[in-house]
């Protein structure tokens, strides 16, 4: 199994007006959070695109770039890139050219994204939220499979044989599917072959069981080689010595985050109540020690026999200095243990 991290570079926000603080500082923070991560052996840092205050990456191929060019073997992808409001040529383009400079390591992790304010910022109709995704999906997949291309559709204009350059060092680029459970979004991503990332953020593990299950079966009857059709599991947690240490850090970020964004969409506001029962053994947070951390994957692993795992340490703004810690012992407490009990990585021996 691959274990690795990804990040949205959550902002401190101005109390009385809301805007955006410490951009810059959170970037930089970001950056060292990617490099020790290479040290310590993890295989994945993905980050996020956003384009509002609370975050503070809109454009995360140069966040990767920078990152390509500071690390020397972990893999580096969008967490997510949100396709339907970009362009997928210049999504392609930036990806072969983070690909060129950290020699192979570039992915894409395309998604519709929870978030809705690029639609509007990018003059795109919400109206066409699931078209515009499976359209510009449909290109992409073009895209990397000839280096030559010509291509028709609705919400953007026409290719006519053009030639897309650079072509990345990696044939094809990988590209992954992400989903939060929604049966078609599933089915989409498993008829296409393409490596699913799906999102448990809350809940028994247990009930995304057969959405992993329905994933393969469509993969299967789609004709697609089982060893190519891969599966992710993206969650929430933090790491530290004691399991109350680890909550006493991440539930006041976490209940001011998830408590604003349930205001921004009509959910009642989190309680600590509805945290500790996440970070329990049947919990969706993967939250608490090492061991902690290591029985819940090798748990939701008997579940989903998943490739890959990533964990979103920051869902709120943390300390720098605890995020690296947890960042070190993800990757020399943790990741050791799950690879001998696992056999190993898809990626890396």
């Amino acid at each position: 199994m691959e274990i690795g991290i990804y990040s949205f570079a959550e902002t401190r926000l101005d109390p009385e007006t809301g805007s955006q603080r410490d951009a810059g500082q959170r970037i930089r923070e970001l950056l060292e959070e990617v490099e020790l991560a290479d040290r310590v052996g993890l295989d994945v840092f993905g980050v996020g695109e956003h384009h509002r205050a609370d975050y503070a990456v809109s454009a995360p191929a140069v966040v990767l770039a920078a990152a390509a060019a500071k690390t020397e073997r972990i893999r580096l992808t969008s967490a997510v890139s949100v396709l339907s409001s970009d362009d997928p040529v210049r999504v392609y383009q930036d990806f072969s050219t983070i690909d060129l400079i950290s020699n192979g390591r570039a992915e894409i992790m395309a998604g519709r994204g929870s978030f809705v304010e690029s639609f509007p910022l990018f003059g795109y109709d919400l109206s066409d939220y699931d078209a515009l995704f499976s359209e510009k999906l449909g290109l992409l997949l073009e895209l990397r499979a000839s280096e030559r291309v010509t291509w028709q559709g609705t919400h953007r204009p026409s290719i006519d044989n053009r030639a897309v350059y650079p072509q990345p060092g990696q044939s094809p680029l990988p590209v992954w599917i992400a989903v939060g459970g929604s049966p078609p979004s599933i089915v989409r991503a498993a008829r296409l072959g393409l490596p699913m990332a799906l999102a448990i953020i809350g809940g028994a593990p247990e009930r995304f069981r057969p959405a992993v299950e329905l994933y393969r079966r469509t993969a299967a009857e789609a004709g697609h080689d089982p060893e190519q059709v891969a599966v992710s599991i993206n969650s929430h947690g933090f790491i530290a010595a004691t399991r109350d240490e680890a909550a006493a850090l991440a539930y006041p970020p976490f209940s001011e985050t998830m408590g604003r964004i349930g205001r921004e969409r009509g959910w009642p506001p989190p309680s600590r109540a509805q945290f500790d029962a996440e970070a329990g053994p049947r919990g969706a947070l993967f939250l608490g020690t090492p061991d902690d951390v290591i029985e819940k994957i090798l748990f939701q692993h008997g579940l989903f026999r998943h490739e890959r795992f990533l964990l979103q340490l920051t869902v709120g703004p943390m300390p720098h200095e605890r995020v690296l810690e947890a960042i070190e012992l993800l990757g020399t407490q943790v990741a050791p243990v799950i690879r001998r009990e696992l056999g190993g990585t898809r990626g890396r021996d």
